[in-house]
């Protein structure tokens, strides 16, 4: 089965989501202000690879989410969906994403949207080395092609609901590669996008980077100058920016995001920041601290309330 018989392209943007077909849709009651109009099921920072149980884990995730007794409706994905294409050779890139592909046409049997993680770019930390850079592989353009997107940032809108997916990451000169903000064109984007959604109509937003955290405080020991020092590639560096064009767009109501491996839940000027851990926990290790797999749940109401739950399971043993 081929991944793309799961991606469809549709609204503003071109996008990996998979619709319902228009009369199912238009069979979907009328809702009202306090009804559940939307259940999905938030699958972030999977880091498949070929060792670890990695694929047996993700396989696991994937049939406990959709086996829930309260099936969700929908799957958002939110990057790193590989171990890592930073600075592994491309014969190891190729084979992780081949994993992806494998276990995602075999198990996943519902509409999903994807989201780049910084892992799923290819050779950034390795540029200067002899070829990367001139590889066909390198950058973000083939993680799109395996994800089946056009564009790393887009919209859509699905029961009642817009969806805005961002690209978190942009290349930097740092020894992590990059650093978590929006370039001008896609701030621009997203200043248009919110611009042209109707005030009435909730907003969530999709990152793979938290724009705002509390867990980034804690990922790593980032206080032994007697001062906080959250790097700038474990949290937004233009939050203030993103926070402020938020406030003058008071339907957006929560952002969705992973990569810190760690949980939290922060509510800052009316928008709920959701940073729901990651599927592999510990890189397939166990825990981060405090934190092993997990994926999160998320009821979307046609007021713009959500509810958020996070949900454990056991991964087979390796």
């Amino acid at each position: 089965m081929n991944r793309r018989s799961f991606l469809q392209q549709t609204g503003r943007q071109a996008l990996g989501l998979a619709v319902l077909p228009l009369a199912a849709q238009a069979a979907a009651p009328a809702a009202t202000s306090r009804q559940r109009v939307l259940r999905a099921a938030h699958l972030t920072d999977i880091h498949v690879q070929p060792g670890l149980g990695a694929p047996a884990g993700m396989a696991a995730a994937l049939r406990h989410a959709q086996g829930l007794a309260d099936r969700p409706d929908l799957i958002l994905f939110g990057g790193d969906c590989i171990g890592d294409a930073l600075e592994n050779p491309r014969e190891s890139v190729l084979e992780q994403w081949a994993v992806w592909d494998r276990v995602l046409a075999a198990e996943l049997h519902l509409p999903a949207c994807q989201c780049l993680g910084n892992h799923d770019i290819f050779g950034w930390k390795m540029r200067g080395r002899p070829g990367v850079e001139q590889d066909a592989l390198y950058g973000k353009t083939s993680a799109l092609e395996r994800l089946g997107l056009k564009s790393s940032f887009y919209s859509f809108d699905r029961a009642g609901w817009h969806f805005v997916v961002l690209d978190s990451m942009q290349i930097d000169g740092s020894n992590q590669g990059y650093i978590a903000r929006l370039d001008e064109a896609q701030f621009a984007w997203l200043e248009h996008d919110l611009a042209t959604t109707p005030s009435a109509t909730p907003v969530c937003v999709l990152s793979h980077i938290p724009i705002l955290s509390a867990a980034s405080f804690f990922d790593g020991d980032l206080a032994t100058t007697g001062n906080w020092i959250v790097p700038g590639a474990w949290m937004h560096i233009d939050a203030r920016r993103i926070k402020d064009l938020f406030y003058r767009h008071p339907n957006v109501k929560v952002c969705l995001s992973g990569h810190l491996h760690m949980e939290d839940d922060v509510t800052y000027l009316g928008v709920r920041y959701l940073c729901n851990g990651a599927v592999c926990g510990g890189w397939w290790k166990g825990k981060n601290q405090q934190f092993g797999p997990a994926y999160a749940v998320i009821d979307f109401y046609a007021d713009g309330r959500v509810d958020h739950q996070m949900v454990t399971f056991t991964p087979p043993p390796v």
